[in-house]
């Protein structure tokens, strides 16, 4: 059965509180689990959740500050010590090469991992960095002052079969999956398209922004995602301040969704200033009307269509 859902490993910025680990995410979308922005500590909070390293079939770093990859290096220990048998795409700025490099042979260990590189090259725009089966992953570069890529997974565009229309033109059982292969079928010597019988379904998506100012690059990826996952450092009070640094405001975050139409809004990454996240979800919430305000270890599923 297929589950689509993100877990939050971490809600903290840049350093981790009692209550909030440092950041992290982990995607399940069907058969793939995409390990997102591993920090410090992410492999305590994969066993708190019930991940397994064999269940990474990818992980994403969006930048080298350390709140976002120091957990890197244990997380592909981990994939070597339990001998994670199929191939793991690892997706990061290229300009970090070298902080990858260091993070992978951080310290003493017997390298197992079957672990495929795939630097992101600087660019202007979206754009697509690989495929996984009906899903294309996509990245954007966004406005932190260091470079750092937001990600997007997009599933191609279906059809939805209509049983009535199905039933009309006789098509039933194995049939229904031959016409799908196939296109078409002759039936009592009528020809059958699938565009006869079905609507087209577009496919979900999902968009991961994080650490940035509002910019072009994050309004591309979060265009009419089904799940949107964003940074929220700080609130509207520290407008000025999140600007500085690089960082959005609740409120901005849920301008983003509003103007991009995206359907559900996850909040995360918080300032150690705030002890209460109370805050995020009223501010959000008078922009946007279906706002989660992250909590450690939770699960947050994509809406369904």
């Amino acid at each position: 059965m297929s589950s689509r859902e993100v877990i939050i490993l971490g809600t903290a910025s840049q350093v981790p509180t009692r209550a909030r680990n440092h950041h992290g995410a982990f995607l399940r979308w069907d058969e793939l689990g995409i390990l997102i922005d591993p920090g410090e500590g992410t492999q305590r909070q994969m066993t708190h959740v019930g991940l397994a390293a064999s269940q990474i079939t990818h992980i994403f770093v969006t930048h080298f500050h350390g709140d976002h990859c120091l957990g890197l290096s244990s997380v592909i220990q981990r994939i070597s010590l339990d001998r994670v048998a199929h191939p793991i795409e690892i997706f990061y700025p290229a300009s970090g090469q070298c902080f990858f490099e260091r993070l992978r042979y951080a310290s003493i260990y017997h390298d197992q991992a079957h672990l495929v590189p795939r630097p992101i090259p600087a660019g202007s725009g979206a754009m697509e960095i690989g495929r996984a089966g009906s899903a294309r992953f996509l990245a954007a570069p966004l406005d932190h002052g260091v470079d750092c890529f937001g990600l997007r997974l997009e599933e191609d565009a279906g059809q939805r079969m209509l049983p009535e229309a199905l039933e009309r033109a006789g098509v039933r059982g194995p049939l229904i999956r031959d016409l799908l292969t196939a296109g078409h079928l002759v039936i009592d010597g009528k020809t059958v398209t699938v565009e006869d019988v079905s609507v087209p379904r577009p496919g979900q998506s999902f968009a991961f922004v994080m650490d940035t100012r509002p910019c072009p690059g994050a309004s591309e990826l979060a265009r009419g995602a089904d799940l949107l996952v964003c940074e929220s450092t700080y609130l509207a009070s520290e407008a000025e301040e999140a600007h500085a640094h690089g960082h959005m405001t609740a409120e901005q975050a849920a301008t983003l969704a509003v103007e991009a139409g995206a359907k559900r809004l996850v909040l995360t990454h918080f300032s150690q200033r705030y002890p209460s996240l109370e805050g995020f979800g009223v501010e959000a919430g008078r922009v946007f009307r279906d706002v989660v305000v992250a909590r450690d270890l939770e699960r947050v599923a994509v809406p369904k269509r």
